[in-house]
């Protein structure tokens, strides 16, 4: 997705009562201007191709437009964190142990970037652990051929008095998500604080909203969002969410009431 077209998709999402009703409606002709220069009526329609927004297609012309879950997630950074930290977690840790042979780099890379993206913790280079179950990769490797000294997975419980903390402090590097999230919040604290009343004042505003998905995709794509249990002491990811809920709320309602 290009980057207008995200920037498009996250005005959309603050335009809602702080994400509870995915609606956005009653646009002015003022705001259907500015859309219209800023070529955002072909992204609103792209949004709608991929599914991302949806519309009563009984009604061509309905200026109705809703957010779908996709869109929503989508948003958000691809996860909901109210919803990845409330999971249950039955205690068990999943594992990946591969020996990827000399020669294959290429397969290693591939593999750990995999891992990466899918928020898998290092315990070592070879060996990562998450607390989800190994659903999506049950599924890729079946039908596979199964060697066992190149790749295993393991359902798994400490046994010689390592605690669950330690596993995730060896896993995942929070010091780094941490200091992600402490440049979210300075950015969280450079708000806009003059009402959007010119265009001048929504250029700082959208300005300020591209600094905000930047850094808010910083801290989200490197933190697990473990469930509450494992969060270790600190964590500064749930005050952020919720500020973020508080800020972009603000500016939701903001953009709703300007006009020009």
């Amino acid at each position: 997705m290009q980057p207008k077209t995200e920037e498009l998709l996250c005005l959309l999402l603050w335009t809602v009562d702080i994400f509870s009703r995915p609606t956005f409606r009653n646009l002015t002709d003022s705001f259907e201007a500015w859309v219209y220069r800023n070529g955002f009526q072909v992204q609103l329609q792209k949004l709608e191709r991929d599914k991302f927004l949806e519309r009563d297609s009984s009604h061509p012309g309905d200026r109705l437009y809703r957010l779908t879950e996709q869109g929503r997630i989508h948003a958000l950074g691809g996860r909901v964190p109210e919803v990845q930290w409330s999971r249950r977690w039955d205690g068990v840790w999943r594992l990946v142990l591969f020996d990827v042979p000399i020669g294959q780099d290429a397969r290693r890379v591939r593999l750990r970037r995999y891992l990466r993206l899918r928020n898998f913790g290092c315990l070592q280079g070879s060996v990562w652990v998450t607390p989800d179950p190994l659903l999506g990769e049950r599924q890729i490797l079946a039908g596979g051929e199964v060697n066992v000294r190149s790749l295993v997975l393991l359902e798994a419980r400490p046994c010689a008095g390592e605690s669950d903390s330690e596993i995730v402090a060896g896993a995942w590097d929070f010091e780094k998500i941490n200091q992600r999230y402490g440049k979210y919040l300075k950015v969280l604290d450079q708000f806009p604080n003059s009402p959007l009343r010119d265009v001048s004042s929504a250029k700082v505003m959208q300005r300020w909203a591209a600094t905000e998905r930047q850094a808010w995709l910083a801290a989200i794509t490197v933190d697990p969002l473990l469930p509450e249990r494992l969060l270790p002491p600190g964590y500064l990811g749930r005050d952020c969410w919720q500020r973020r809920l508080e800020i972009l709320g603000e500016a939701g309602r903001r953009i709703r009431d300007f006009t020009t």
